[in-house]
């Protein structure tokens, strides 16, 4: 990636690698994160719900309503961190909070900054036909059409495992590899925010990789707290 690409406003992630990282845990992290599976299915059918709603609301209104809007960042917050604990990314043996909210003390953050007006006509047509060319991209990352649920499995989830292959014999993550990951992550959400409505911003063909996100961060207000 250059470092003269431009930068991506809208959505902003960020993580950071913890260490040291257990060479085992991993093994057993299908199950500790399965009271988590079980929310965000809830979660992920009210996150469909919310959107329907919030078509409509955009396409007489131009206005996506703040207290939807922050529901699904927390939905996708939410899974975010789940993705980055387990099989996503397995970058930290912190759990994941049972939370919609920032958490700013948790390695994997999101911020989506809230859209003031939003375009009728782009609402029609960008979350199928605009979005078509992201979608087959980010199938080959998560192998499958997950819009924004992260790391279920494809090349996101193959690198991951990598990963913690190499963990277990030498005590290291690889730094490319975590820079790579959250790359792919980072692509992922965008696309994700982009679907659900909550931006008209393109999403880059860019893979920015590392932790620190390049672009500036989003003005968000706080989101809500922990369930």
């Amino acid at each position: 990636m250059s470092a003269n690409a431009p930068s991506h406003r809208s959505v902003r992630v960020n993580a950071e690698l913890d260490a040291p990282l257990s060479r085992w845990l991993w093994l057993v992290k299908w199950i500790l994160v399965i009271p988590h599976y079980v929310v965000l299915v809830l979660l992920w059918i009210a996150f469909v719900v919310v959107s329907l709603i919030a078509f409509f609301a955009i396409l007489f209104t131009e206005r996506y309503p703040r207290g939807l809007f922050d529901f699904n960042v927390g939905v996708l917050r939410w899974s975010w961190r789940v993705s980055y604990y387990s099989y996503g990314a397995l970058a930290t043996d912190r759990y994941p909070p049972f939370s919609l909210g920032p958490e700013p003390g948790y390695p994997a953050r999101l911020e989506i900054a809230y859209p003031e007006r939003l375009s009728r006509p782009l609402v029609l047509v960008k979350w199928w036909l605009l979005a078509i060319p992201q979608y087959l991209i980010v199938s080959f990352f998560t192998g499958a059409m997950h819009r924004g649920w992260c790391g279920g499995g494809g090349l996101i989830m193959l690198l991951a495992l990598i990963a913690a292959v190499t963990l277990a014999f030498t005590e290291k993550y690889p730094r490319d590899l975590f820079d790579l990951v959250v790359g792919l992550h980072r692509w992922v959400l965008r696309v994700a925010a982009y679907a659900a409505l909550m931006t008209d911003e393109y999403p880059p063909f860019r893979l920015d990789m590392g932790g620190d996100d390049p672009a500036p961060a989003p003005a968000t207000s706080p989101g809500p707290s922990r369930t």
